[in-house]
Order: C-alpha cells, then sequence, then structure tokens
C-alpha cells in the first residue's frame, strides 16, 4: 500500500513571527527562515524541496516559481494581500495559498487614525522643526479633527472599523466602494468616487490588490480633491500615482499626506529607500508597517500557520484564496484522498467507480467546486492498490492526487 509523503519542510520569509516556527515545528516540520524577500532565483533554490512556504508582501511567488518546486503543496501569505502570488498558476498544480484577511485589520485602522491626527495637527512639520532647535507654537494649518469630514475608499474589513473610530473621534465618514456595501452608523454612502473626494476634507485608501486598482488614484483624483486636503494611502503601493502625489503637494492643494506603501519596495531591513515624496513638508512616510504590530503579527504567525498545517496534514482548504473550501473531519485509522480536479460534470462518479471496481470502501466524502476547479476529499476505511491511485491520476481531469493517512 502507498506510504504518506514524509517531505515536511517550511521555508518562512522575510521576519516572519516566530510563533509560526514554533507551531510548524511543532507540527513536525523542518524550518528554515530568511528575514529578507528573496527574488525569483534565490527562492526557487532556498525553497527546493519544501512542502510549504510563508512569505510576505514583497516575496513574489510567479508562475516560474511554481513550477520548479514540485514538492509544494502550499504558500501562506502572512499578511492581507495575495497579489504577490500567481493564484491562478498555484490552483494548476495544486498549490493552495491561504492568507490573514483579519489578523492586522485593527493594527492598520489604529495607524491610520493617528496619522489623521498627526496630518492634522501638522506634528511632522513639528517635529522637524524641534529636533533642529526652532520653536513655533503657532496654531497656523493645525486643526481638530472632530466635526471633520473623512472619506473612506474601500469598504472592507479595514475601512468600515476605520468608519466605526473615526465617528467615535466626531468625525464625519463619507465611504466609496465599487461594490454595494451596507453603512456602518451614520457613515454616508457615495454613488461615484469624485462625489466623495468633493464632499471631505481626507481621503484614505483601504482598496484590494486586484490589478485593477492599479495606478487608479493619479493626478485626475489629486485635482478633484478638495483644496488643502489631506491623503493617506495604507492599501497597495501601487494604486497611487506618486509623481501626481508630489505636485500636488508641492502646489499646496495637497497639505498633508501619509503613505505606508509604495510601488517599489526595499526587499530588506538597511537597503535604501527611494521615493519621490522623500523630504516634503507635513508627509508621514511608514515602511510597510500598518499590520506591523506584536499582537497583529502573533495572531498572523497563528493563524497561517495553523492553514498551512491543516492542509498538508488533512486537505483542509477553508479559507484558501484559490481553491473551494473544504473541511471533512477526520475518522482515526481511515485513509484519505485529496483530488483536486478541473470543474466538469461527473468527475465524482468517475472516482467512486474506480473505488467501486476496486472493492474500495468509501466512508466519509465532502465535495465543493469554485469556478474551474473542484475539489474532493474522501475517506477510505481499507487498504487500496497503487493501480487505484494510477487510475485516478490518469483521469483526464485530474490536477493533483495526494494521499494522506488519517491517525
Amino acid at each position: 500500500m502507498p506510504t504518506l509523503d514524509t517531505g515536511k519542510r517550511a521555508l518562512l520569509l522575510e521576519n516572519i513571527h516566530p510563533d509560526a516556527t514554533t507551531r510548524l515545528v511543532k507540527a513536525g516540520y523542518e524550518v528554515s527562515t530568511e528575514s529578507r524577500a528573496l527574488g525569483e532565483d534565490e527562492l526557487i533554490s532556498a525553497a527546493a524541496g519544501v512542502s510549504l512556504l510563508g512569505i510576505r508582501s514583497s516575496t513574489h511567488v510567479t508562475e516560474r516559481v511554481i513550477g520548479a518546486l514540485p514538492d509544494l503543496l502550499a504558500v501562506g501569505a502572512f499578511c492581507i494581500g495575495t497579489n504577490q502570488v500567481d493564484l491562478a498558476a498555484a490552483a494548476t498544480r495544486g498549490v493552495a495559498v491561504f492568507n490573514a484577511p483579519f489578523s492586522n485589520t485593527r493594527s492598520v485602522v489604529e495607524l491610520a487614525v493617528a496619522e489623521i491626527i498627526s496630518l492634522a495637527r501638522r506634528l511632522p512639520e513639528k517635529n522637524h522643526q524641534m529636533h533642529n532647535g526652532e520653536w513655533d507654537k503657532s496654531a497656523r494649518g493645525s486643526h481638530e479633527v472632530r466635526g471633520r469630514t473623512l472619506g473612506i475608499v474601500g469598504y472592507g474589513n479595514i475601512g468600515t472599523q476605520l468608519s466605526v473610530i473615526a465617528e467615535a473621534l466626531g468625525m464625519t465618514v463619507y465611504f466609496y466602494d465599487i461594490a454595494d456595501k451596507l453603512a456602518i452608523g451614520n457613515a454616508r454612502r457615495c454613488s461615484t468616487l469624485q462625489e466623495l473626494l468633493e464632499s471631505v476634507e481626507t481621503v484614505t485608501l483601504h482598496v484590494d490588490g486586484r490589478a485593477g486598482n492599479r495606478g487608479f488614484f493619479g493626478n485626475e483624483e489629486f485635482a478633484m480633491m478638495r483644496p488643502r486636503s489631506l491623503f493617506l494611502n495604507l492599501s497597495r503601493g501601487f494604486v497611487v500615482d506618486h509623481v501626481a502625489l508630489r505636485r500636488h503637494i508641492e502646489t499646496g492643494h495637497i497639505a498633508g499626506a501619509a503613505i505606508d506603501v509604495f510601488p517599489n519596495e526595499p526587499k530588506g531591513r538597511g537597503d535604501e529607500f527611494v521615493s519621490e515624496l522623500r523630504g516634503q513638508p507635513n508627509v508621514i512616510l511608514t515602511p510597510h508597517i500598518g499590520g506591523s504590530t506584536e499582537e497583529a503579527q502573533q495572531d498572523i504567525g497563528e493563524f497561517v500557520s495553523g492553514k498551512l498545517i491543516d492542509f498538508a496534514a488533512g486537505g483542509a482548504t477553508a479559507m484558501s484564496v484559490n481553491m473551494p473550501g473544504v473541511a471533512l473531519p477526520a475518522v482515526a485509522g481511515t485513509h484519505r484522498l485529496v483530488h483536486l480536479h478541473k470543474n466538469v460534470p461527473g468527475v465524482l462518479a468517475a472516482i467512486n467507480r474506480v473505488l467501486a471496481d476496486h472493492g474500495v470502501n468509501v466512508e466519509g466524502q465532502l465535495l465543493r467546486t469554485r469556478d474551474e476547479y473542484g475539489y474532493v476529499i474522501t475517506d477510505i476505511g481499507t487498504s487500496y492498490s497503487e493501480e487505484v491511485l494510477d487510475e485516478l491520476r490518469a483521469m483526464d481531469v485530474t490536477i493533483r492526487l495526494r494521499t494522506i493517512e488519517n491517525d
């Protein structure tokens, strides 16, 4: 009878929280770590023989990388975004991708609130003056946020929580989202982006990393904003034209900005950061730290590593971003077949016909489909031959088949 694949190696990059390593080691994995992001060639070399790969936002898992790593079972993005992973290429090779869509929400929201207040009070300039020995108690250009208007572009987990906190601070909140979202509290929905930009004094972006958002906020959008507005981007670096932003800061049309994400970011600590926005007054630049609190990183480390382990050990794909979500409770003493296939009619019947032809009894089974993929977990209580697996793999719809022993 075929034996369980024992290749239990994991690679974690970009200073992922040590709790992730601890959890993987406890699950029997040999874990290697790197403090920085890796380029394609480096990643292919470092991840050879690895079954679980953990990254953050700066390492790109391309089609070439995935194709060069036949042992890879799953990729964990220890962050919210997954645009740095070729999700389609991963799915076509049976590689599940997981992320942490909720773990750092509070951390990002708190940074946004801190920056809104700091920009409104012109704290970056006051701080710079004090370090240069200049004492200036002038209130010119400094404002309370109470009673002012905030426009949130992207009303997902982060946008909605920011909306609640901003209202608690006495702000009037407007929001715009391409999806039909229910307003939280007294927030006011805008039917167009232009309507929002013309209505508020502070604009903050919290959009996702879909390709359609690339470069969507540029000179035209900045021009629509009210004079002396504030601007924040804590979402994705590629959504904003930084040359246009600098131009509007220099003319005074934009009174201040806070940017946490950039189109091109250094791969590791100590590398030079290059940006058109360096040296601008009342501009806060932070090195992609929206979710970089101890609390958030610990939660992310626990959450994503747990998803990776569950998938490798039992085939569970709940909350995978590129595969149908399936979680079937294991029955001790059974054998588990995990089958990813093209989503066409009759696949489940074909699988069960192969099993029946070889006298293999099904103890439990669950199928889910998503777009062009189907994913079925089958627990069987009897021994099976290599011929059974050969027939399942030979099906023209099969993408990947794995066998797992249920302890």
